[in-house]
């Protein structure tokens, strides 16, 4: 077999390499005292997710290494000078290094910097330890601070609860509808033993049925399962609003074959792969159906030569998927068709 040319050497590494292998490479090349002080401006979740990488990183070639610097690079070069508009950089660098979704919470606590409230330092925790905080608050507490966090952390916190703890919190951040200054400042004094910080002048806006459809749309399936069965034993109505809002896997049939083509070029292949595992044959149609019939094919291939995954890497790709699709819902790029929000 003839060697590749460096051209579609490096097409391929572009196709094949995530944005987490990227960055994973591109910290390994740095050296460890580098790497390790980029490291100490990132999050808990986001240092596993690139240690996880760099772990699982084999048989790198030397070419890939050199596309992944030469893009880095090219990125450098486009930003402005180093002291000056710094945001913008940063933004951009994380961005092209993680991908908009995985990037996003963290650019938001980078930026804040050292000035985050105790709500906003809650984010930087794991879990279990937030948990362990608001375990003996009143529920309205925990409610406030579930609808305040992201979704999918609020997702895992919720996971160390007891079923009826559960029950209870959600309903309340259904209820929430928004927050008044002296009970953030209550909440941040709660809080100010641990960290520091100020709470804003103004109402915030946080909690409702679309909060609790998104956290519960991050738990794991038996989990939101069984809460939603709760929920429809103490308020039908209720249940019904929730349901209306939450989108899952499955209601990618219901999107246009237009929006499909638009979500595909946002996934990479690998995270495909695994999410399509779990797909009914109708669901995996439609995607080939969206596919050049090339790809169709190696798709296909692809998931025939995947041997046994486990169920929560299934669904940890699904919901990396459906994050996706909210994101592109929400910038007006597609229509989640029959779930999710209205389109107007």
């Amino acid at each position: 077999m003839s060697a590749q040319t460096p051209a579609k050497q490096e097409s391929k590494a572009t196709v094949n390499l995530s944005k987490v292998d990227q960055a994973a490479i591109l910290l390994m090349s740095m050296g460890e005292s580098s790497a390790a002080e980029v490291l100490k401006h990132m999050g808990p979740k986001e240092v596993q997710r690139l240690g996880t990488a760099m772990a699982s990183l084999t048989n790198v070639q030397q070419y890939e290494v050199e596309v992944v610097l030469n893009n880095f690079m090219d990125e450098v070069r486009t930003q402005t000078g180093l002291g000056m508009g710094a945001d913008g950089y940063i933004r951009n660098m994380l961005v092209s290094a993680l991908g908009e979704d995985k990037a996003h919470g963290l650019i938001d606590r980078i930026l804040l910097g050292g000035n985050t409230t105790g709500l906003d330092t809650l984010k930087w925790m794991e879990p279990r330890s937030v948990a362990d905080i608001i375990r003996n608050e009143h529920p309205q507490i925990q409610a406030i601070v579930l609808a305040y966090l992201d979704a999918d952390q609020s997702a895992e916190v919720l996971q160390f609860f007891p079923e009826k703890v559960r029950l209870d919190v959600m309903l309340r951040v259904a209820a929430l509808d928004t927050v008044q200054p002296s009970a953030l400042q209550e909440l941040n004094d709660i809080l100010e033993k641990q960290f520091s910080g100020n709470a804003g002048s103004q109402t915030k806006d946080i909690g409702g049925y679309k909060t609790a459809a998104e956290i519960i749309n991050n738990l794991d399936s038996g989990v939101s399962g069984e809460l939603m069965d709760s929920i429809r034993e103490v308020d039908e109505d209720l249940s019904i609003q929730i349901q209306d809002l939450m989108f899952v896997f499955e209601n990618l049939k219901d999107v246009d074959d237009r929006g499909i083509q638009v979500l595909l070029r946002e996934v990479s292949s690998d995270v495909l792969i695994l999410a399509l595992k779990g797909a009914d044959d109708v669901l995996q149609e439609k995607i080939f159906a969206n596919m050049s019939k090339r790809a169709a094919e190696l798709l296909r291939d692809d998931l025939e030569a995947k041997g046994p995954v486990k169920i929560s890497e299934v669904e940890n790709a699904q919901k990396e998927i459906l994050t996706i699709a909210r994101r592109l819902a929400d910038a007006g790029e597609i229509n989640l068709g029959g779930g999710g929000e209205e389109m107007i």
